[in-house]
């Protein structure tokens, strides 16, 4: 099952709706979401900064501020099949 990591700041509405969008998916397409607040880690802060809500499919950075559905399904199917 692939691990997807979705790096988002507390009260950030492209982050709630990225997950939204997330966990509507979740159960068809068989995924685990693992969600990480930037806020107030420098380091994360640094490296993610204004372009939350940053997705990652196993650790690959995926896509930044929006999760586009159609988009998505495809890059988890191009991963499944490379793996």
């Amino acid at each position: 099952m692939e691990v997807i990591t979705i790096y988002s700041r507390k009260e950030c509405h492209l982050c709630e709706d990225a997950l939204k969008v997330l966990q509507a998916m979740m159960k068809e397409l068989n995924f685990e979401i693992v969600e990480i607040f930037i806020d107030g880690d420098e380091d994360l802060e640094k490296q993610y900064g204004e372009q939350v809500p940053v997705t990652l499919i196993d650790g690959v950075h995926h896509d930044y501020w929006r999760v586009d559905p159609i988009r998505f399904r495809s890059s988890l199917e191009t991963h499944r099949q490379r793996r």
